[in-house]
């Protein structure tokens, strides 16, 4: 397994060992073993499984206190833009974003730790996401950013997005709580 350091500290992106042949292919999508030798030790709890059409963007999403999530992100089937943004105040990158291309054919996951809204737009007809989570799903803990907020400029490379109405109604970045701190 290759691991990649991304610009945002403690936002990691994983290629799996993957082997294919005549048959088809086979990859490791996680061994929990493999992952606590680099150091990296996660507790996951749950896991959540979307299918989302082309256009689509779930996000940005996050959840606080006791009930603040890592997440362990890929992709089953098609291919979406995964987006992280630092939501740690006093962090040197706070407010930044990392983006990366998840799909059936790349096979790379990303992990994202608490402290950072998560988000995803769908770039193939569409897309079945799965995430690993190191917390329950918390209603009352439960945020949300809006996904254009113009403060963060994210490109999600959609160009008519589909999205929730509780996403349209989502806060602007300069009004989120100091729910991390660096």
């Amino acid at each position: 397994m290759k691991i990649i350091k991304t610009e945002l500290p403690g936002v990691l992106i994983f290629e799996p060992d993957f082997f294919a042949d005549e048959r088809g292919y086979f990859f490791e999508s996680y061994n929990q073993k493999k992952y606590n030798d680099h150091g990296l030790n996660f507790n996951f709890v749950q896991d959540n499984i979307s299918k989302s059409q082309r256009g689509t963007i779930r996000g940005l999403h996050y959840q606080v206190g006791g009930n603040a999530q890592g997440k362990l992100c890929q992709v089953i089937s098609g291919t979406v833009l995964d987006v992280a943004v630092d939501i740690r105040f006093g962090s040197p990158v706070f407010g930044k974003h990392v983006s990366v291309e998840l799909s059936e054919e790349n096979h790379k996951q990303i992990w994202i730790p608490p402290g950072f809204a998560h988000g995803f737009s769908v770039l193939s007809d569409e897309a079945v996401f799965m995430y690993k989570c190191t917390a329950y799903y918390s209603k009352p803990d439960e945020r949300s950013i809006l996904f254009n907020d113009k403060d963060l400029n994210i490109d999600w490379s959609v160009k008519k997005p589909i999205v929730s109405e509780k996403d349209l109604k989502a806060e602007l970045f300069k009004d989120i709580d100091k729910d991390f701190l660096f």
